[in-house]
């Protein structure tokens, strides 16, 4: 069955090619509602993988997966109807890069050799860069080959990070599979140097990919770019897969009594991250890149948070769930903000609360829960991260933590409320359907839900994940 999660939506893809659109949507949804009835049951079973030295169930894998699972089946629901009124020039390469996307994003989650999910992250850049590309547009040649090329470097990095960890198991004269877990049960046999200068590779390579400052550049323009339902996928998933690779990684350096060394390397990309984002945010002038910048700030929040340890590693995972559902809401929202005035630009957008109304509830409502405010559960994992850093010694990171989030949140609130309520320069034109409004309502009630009730199987996972990197309440 592990092996069958991410077979599936690669088979239905290559399929997509070949139908005409209607089965391609249809194709679309039916594949998201398998994978989803197949994550649940991974969930509850955690059936041994068919190539276990390759492939495993682990806490932080399954986090991701059920994400990933929730988000592609309401993400396809919205793409059927949007697709309807896009103009889309090929919507069988969309669908089939779709499907292809979450194959590979489902392959990094379940992924526990280290070249196999090197592979699959790589994988997941050659299966979404076509979907940047969808409109044809001089703008969105760009933003693919600056996609492709940035992060192609990144996973170079990565790739050579993955080689010193290996060197690491020689000059330690370890022998033992080169998987995450069979490396951190004997990392405290593995060379330290070595491992050092693995970890920080891994970490620029995939951080790339992460969107972390300053080898973020691509993501402003390939999520500004790209239809909103692949724009609600690369922030919603594909920043969360990048992070899977340094989550494991960072796992090896804790085993190993490393744990200072890359907590403090993830907190300085962190906090540059979050400082970069509060630096563009306040000039930004469109607003799907308004939240692509939003997005490299929570990647620097989680990726601060999991480098505090203790209660900051486990904010950062609240982080890390709220922020898919949140930002995935946002930027389905935005593309009934497109659709309907048929521009990107602020300024020549307003009165949103009173021409799309529907819109407008989850467009502020995915506002107010981005920024940490209460009932959302950002809110939560920012606060847990600020009680961990004070609570580690981290004085200064935790201010400036604090102040770059109140100076991200002053831009954004400026730009959201010309959005909502000032005058609009631009004629409105289509009114979204409900399937193009009740997704991102079910995202934002399920971010409610988690916040003030938490399943005991996700807050075990949750704590299990975290446990190996010091986590833990």
């Amino acid at each position: 069955m592990v092996e069958l999660i991410f077979l599936i939506p690669f088979v239905t893809g290559l399929i997509a090619f070949f139908v005409s659109r209607n089965y391609g949507r249809l194709l679309l949804v039916m594949t998201g509602l398998a994978h989803l009835v197949l994550s649940v049951l991974l969930w509850a079973v955690r059936p041994a993988a068919q190539f276990p030295d390759y492939f495993a169930v682990s806490p932080e894998g399954l986090l991701s997966l059920i994400v990933i699972s929730l988000l592609f089946f309401l993400i396809s629901i919205y793409s059927a109807s949007y697709l309807k009124v896009a103009e889309i020039h090929s919507e069988r390469m969309f669908t089939g890069c779709m499907l292809l996307f979450l194959s590979t994003m489902t392959m990094v989650t379940v992924s526990d050799h280290i070249m196999v999910m090197w592979i699959a992250i790589e994988a997941t850049t050659l299966a979404s860069a076509p979907l940047i590309y969808t409109y044809r547009t001089a703008a969105s040649l760009e933003a693919t080959w600056k996609y492709v090329l940035i992060c192609s470097v990144g996973i170079a990095m990565a790739l050579l990070g993955s080689v010193l960890i290996t060197v690491s198991m020689d000059a330690g004269k370890v022998d033992a599979l080169v998987s995450f877990s069979a490396l951190s049960a004997v990392a405290d046999r593995l060379d330290p140097l070595w491992l050092k200068a693995g970890f920080v590779f891994i970490l620029v390579g995939y951080g790339t990919k992460m969107g972390l400052a300053p080898m973020h550049t691509w993501l402003p323009d390939a999520h500004s770019e790209a239809p909103s339902p692949a724009s609600a996928l690369l922030s919603g998933v594909l920043l969360n897969c990048a992070y899977l690779g340094i989550f494991k990684t960072n796992k090896i350096m804790h085993a190993a009594g490393l744990g200072d060394f890359a907590g403090l390397t993830l907190m300085f990309f962190g906090l540059i991250s979050i400082l970069a984002a509060a630096t563009y945010i306040l000039k930004q002038t469109e607003y799907k890149r308004l939240l692509a910048y939003s997005s490299i700030e929570n990647m620097g929040i989680i990726a601060f948070g999991t480098g505090v340890g203790g209660l900051g590693a486990f904010g950062a995972m609240i982080c890390l769930i709220h922020h898919s559902l949140i930002k995935s809401s946002l930027f389905l929202t935005s593309g009934n903000i497109l659709l309907g005035f048929r521009c990107k630009i602020i300024e020549n957008i307003g009165e949103l609360a009173t021409r799309m109304p529907r819109t407008f509830v989850s467009f502020f409502g995915g506002f107010v829960a981005i920024s940490g405010f209460p009932p959302f559960g950002i809110f939560v994992g920012e606060l847990l991260i600020i009680f961990g850093a004070f609570k580690a010694g981290h004085m200064i990171g935790a201010s400036v933590f604090i102040l770059s989030i109140c100076v991200i949140f002053a831009g954004f609130s400026n730009q959201v409320m010309k959005i909502s309520f000032e005058e609009s320069q631009t004629d409105h034109r289509i009114h979204a359907t409900t399937n193009m409004i009740w997704p991102q309502y079910v995202l934002l009630f399920t971010s409610v839900v988690l916040t003030v009730w938490v399943p005991d199987t996700l807050y075990q996972a949750i704590l299990d994940a975290v446990t190996s990197i010091g986590g833990g309440l």
